[in-house]
């Protein structure tokens, strides 16, 4: 290869860098305005000029306004439970309650840890106000993380993943994390401290909880269950 394509393959990765580098930075603006504002009251505008960018940026990297919105949600629920990690875990020599519990450590620590993320104020708003970008964070962030844990709970209680009690038992061994993230601050710091002064303690007692509940879960669908060829 000569000097002169060289130079040119070092331009172009140069460039390729920088622009990477942009639109993180878009992403990153982005979220914090829309989690400060909501996706009705972010413009374009104010997202370029506070990430120093053109203001054709936005469209040049996400196509839209929308577009970046839901790069947004896929990214804060991504900085809230990452899928890889997930993976990671679910790959381990750990019986499945550990890896249930390895999990869930990992989420409470996000949730209660002193420096807040736009990530989490982003799904919140999102979830309590749903936009019609809502099915992109289910289908996008939500759903392959929803499937390793149904794979988890059909472990743990032998159920198959059909079965109504199991979908039901992972909605609701979940929605503790979710309070979590709502919770305002002073109600986990001041009303009830034990939510943030002990993650250890606290996964313990989610875990004692969600064990007796996946157990009676278990216990219930599995009576109910047709004989084998019945």
């Amino acid at each position: 290869m000569g000097n002169t394509d060289k130079k040119a393959t070092s331009r172009s990765r140069g460039s390729r860098q920088d622009g990477d580098a942009t639109r993180q930075t878009l992403l990153d603006v982005a979220g914090q305005v829309f989690a400060e504002r909501g996706y009705a009251d972010a413009t374009s505008k104010e997202i370029c000029e506070r990430a120093g960018t053109n203001i054709a940026a936005v469209n040049y990297h996400f196509g839209s306004r929308g577009a970046l919105y839901e790069a947004v949600l896929v990214e804060a629920h991504h900085h809230l439970l990452k899928l890889e990690e997930m993976q990671e875990i679910a790959a381990r020599e750990l019986s499945p309650r550990d890896k249930l519990r390895v999990i869930l450590t990992g989420i409470v620590q996000r949730a209660t840890g002193p420096q807040a993320h736009w990530g989490a104020r982003v799904v919140i708003r999102e979830l309590m106000s749903p936009t019609e970008h809502a099915p992109a964070l289910v289908q996008k962030a939500i759903a392959p993380k929803a499937m390793l844990m149904v794979g988890l709970v059909c472990q743990i209680t032998g159920l198959p993943p059909t079965t109504p009690g199991l979908q039901r038992s992972l909605f609701l061994l979940m929605s503790p994390c979710l309070a979590l993230l709502v919770a305002p601050r002073e109600m986990r710091t001041k009303l009830f401290p034990a939510l943030s002064s002990d993650v250890d303690g606290l996964v313990d007692d989610m875990m004692t909880y969600a064990s007796a509940g996946l157990a009676a879960i278990a216990a219930k669908y599995s009576a109910s269950a047709p004989p084998p060829g019945g």
